[in-house]
């Protein structure tokens, strides 16, 4: 298959799907860096300074962490989704 095969509108929503995806795998991530710090925190009796930067709720992380990790998950998955198109639409790859 090649890139002139598809629709115009399948690269845009697929690149935008996946950047999606890199940003709800960040949460996931941003998640496990604030269970091992609260975790070595209570270990090691250190003062956890909480903010509440995106909503309500509150956060162990700083702020520029909290930040940018959404949006560091939002470049990466459009740099996958850029692989992953080439690998899977323009060479192939699926199919061998």
């Amino acid at each position: 298959m090649n890139l002139t095969n598809q629709p115009i509108w399948k690269r845009p929503i697929y690149l935008a799907l996946t950047a999606l995806l890199g940003v709800i795998l960040s949460f996931g991530l941003h998640a496990a860096i604030e269970m091992i710090y609260l975790t070595l925190a209570d270990k090691n009796h250190w003062i956890v300074k909480w903010s509440a930067v995106i909503g309500d709720g509150l956060c162990a992380l700083p702020a520029w962490l909290q930040i940018s990790l959404p949006i560091l998950g939002a470049i990466g998955g459009f740099l996958v989704g850029r692989v992953w198109w080439r690998w899977v639409y323009i060479k192939g790859r699926w199919r061998k």
